[in-house]
């Protein structure tokens, strides 16, 4: 394992870790075991409450509650309901975190359970509403990541100052296509507190994904990946396409209906048809969702070394340019 110094922020000092960096909080993926990892090895591990399942909650939550680091959880402000909310916060989660709709509903009960307001902000609207509510900690996501983010996303690089500036001195993570420690470095040099990272930690030994999906993201390349509403639109997911699409690597049905989402939304049957192929087997039983930075990653480390590895090459890279 890599070794690193601390490089202090304002989000280390806030939630008591060694590293600027946290777990997205991939909803499904993220479970119990990754999150506790995660936070183990001196970031923030965010479990990926996603939809709000209670079930899925009840067996995962446990798990990283019990591991006895700073750790949070994260939901989709427009799916999970309050009651998932506050079956999470009974096990004390130092912070929750919100991303895509609206998180004010929630803000005052995870405030007064004494847990940190994370908000996950896709375009300069949502920053500014971020901060009216009074989050403690505010994500920009630019559009390379994997995953669910803006249809019109802006590009991390340009996106994170803006909502520094905007949202100071509240301290906000870059995410989007950050996936080694020099992403990391460049985090901060852009004046972030830290960085969120979900499509490296995918490809860990905790991640709660099929070995398939694992395999794919190590051979998988930026090129690869494309940002799109026709995976949701095929599976029947209830997101707002309009505004939000997923960045995946490539698919059958990407080829089938790109460019064609109203029309698929439109096709009933090719809905059916695309559940038929999932269960025959032909298509993968999830899309493998996978941000551009997906070329740097070509191992399945267990997730604690991880958060050290990419410490410690945050640490190099910025030490270099320090020298430049």
């Amino acid at each position: 394992m890599m070794s690193a110094m601390a490089l202090s922020t304002a989000f280390t000092k806030l939630f008591g870790v060694r590293h600027p960096i946290a777990l997205a909080p991939m909803g499904g993926s993220a479970g119990g075991a990754l999150a506790a990892a995660v936070s183990r090895g001196g970031g923030l591990g965010l479990l990926g409450g996603g939809y709000g399942d209670r079930d899925w909650l009840a067996r995962e939550l446990p798990i990283v509650a019990g591991g006895g680091r700073p750790w949070g959880v994260g939901f989709l402000s427009w799916a999970a309901g309050v009651s998932a909310v506050e079956q999470a916060l009974e096990y004390g989660p130092g912070a929750v975190m919100l991303s895509f709709g609206d998180p004010g509903p929630f803000v005052e009960r995870i405030r007064a359970a004494g847990a940190a307001v994370i908000v996950q902000v896709t375009d300069l609207e949502e920053a500014r509403t971020a901060v009216d509510l009074g989050a403690d900690v505010i994500v920009a996501q630019g559009g390379e990541g994997g995953g669910h983010g803006a249809r019109h996303g802006r590009a991390t690089l340009p996106f994170v100052p803006v909502v520094v500036d905007l949202a100071a001195p509240v301290p906000v993570l870059a995410a989007g296509g950050i996936a080694d420690g020099r992403g990391v470095a460049a985090a901060l040099a852009l004046g972030a507190a830290g960085a969120l990272i979900g499509t490296r930690f995918q490809a860990t030994a905790e991640a709660l994904v099929d070995p398939s999906i694992a395999e794919a993201i190590v051979r998988g390349r930026g090129e690869d990946t494309e940002r799109s509403g026709v995976l949701d639109i095929a599976r029947g997911a209830r997101w707002q396409t309009t505004k939000y699409t997923a960045r995946s690597l490539g698919h059958p049905y990407l080829d089938r209906w790109r460019g064609r989402e109203a029309e698929l939304a439109a096709d009933s049957q090719a809905r059916r048809d695309y559940q038929v192929d999932v269960a025959r087997g032909d298509v993968p039983p999830l899309p493998v969702w996978a941000g551009e930075g997906v070329d740097l990653i070509d191992d399945l480390p267990p997730a604690a070394d991880l958060v050290a590895a990419l410490a410690a090459q945050a640490d190099n890279a910025l030490a270099r340019a320090g020298r430049c």
